[in-house]
């Protein structure tokens, strides 16, 4: 491998790892950054590589969010259980859900989230704290088993979908979606690693590689979003949200 493409691999490894540990959506830069430095790859090799690069980076920004903010144990455990079941389910059915049909209903999501967040402007500004009761691990569960399905199965906009639900239905802001959405994200990729290890899918050497850049990066994103809060969070939500809204948007309009 050239050494020009290991240092762009490199970079855009360490501003996924940014991004992602902020609020998520890393692999809308890693992704497209394998495909076109390793255009010889199968695309289940390149999802396989870019969840072995993500799923270091994701454990240490949970990590960091896990130290400075405090989060009930019973919830992450019925998040990480139910995201964990539900994402090797979704990554052992890929083939039964067409994406085409997927597309257009994640696009519908998005822009109807885009549109909320935007005109609620105190949507995920303010930390409720309630007793955790029955229905809050409910709807979190819930929440879970869904947006992991959708991870295992198709996964654009999975850290949009995590921090948008758990802001809706548990109240809570958007810097600790942002940690709970990392409790998830880890699980759905640790679920994706044990499909795609066995079957032969992940470049151990370009993934470790990555792995390295994408904790710095995630370490970087952590202390910003920390530093800047829950307001902060909320412009880069945005911006990624619209990003997604613009890709798939054109993914559909040229029919890739």
């Amino acid at each position: 491998m050239d050494i020009e493409i290991i240092i762009s691999l490199i970079v855009f490894a360490f501003l996924a790892g940014a991004i992602d540990a902020a609020v998520g959506g890393g692999g809308l830069i890693q992704i497209p950054a394998l495909m076109s430095s390793l255009p010889q790859a199968a695309p289940a090799t390149i999802f396989g590589t870019n969840k072995l690069a993500s799923v270091f980076g994701t454990a240490s920004a949970a990590i960091g969010y896990l130290k400075r903010v405090q989060l009930p144990w019973h919830l992450l455990l019925v998040i990480a259980g139910c995201s964990f079941a539900s994402a090797f389910i979704g990554a052992a059915s890929v083939t039964l859900i067409p994406v085409e049909i997927l597309k257009p209903m994640v696009l519908v999501m998005l822009v109807l989230i885009a549109i909320y967040t935007f005109t609620k402007k105190q949507f995920g500004l303010k930390h409720v704290v309630r007793p955790l009761s029955r229905k809050m691990l409910l709807l979190a569960a819930l929440g879970s088993l869904l947006i992991g399905f959708y991870d295992g199965i198709f996964g654009p906009g999975t850290g949009s979908f995590f921090i948008f639900f758990f802001i809706r239905y548990l109240s809570v802001d958007f810097l600790h979606a942002s940690a709970l959405s990392k409790i998830a994200n880890l699980t759905t990729n640790l679920a994706a690693l044990s499909f795609f290890i066995p079957t032969g899918h992940v470049w151990f050497a370009v993934g470790g590689m990555m792995a390295v850049a994408n904790i710095c990066g995630a370490l970087l994103g952590v202390r910003l979003a920390l530093r800047y809060g829950s307001g902060f969070v909320r412009i880069l939500f945005l911006l990624l949200v619209s990003l997604l809204i613009c890709r798939l948007a054109y993914q559909m309009w040229i029919g890739t």
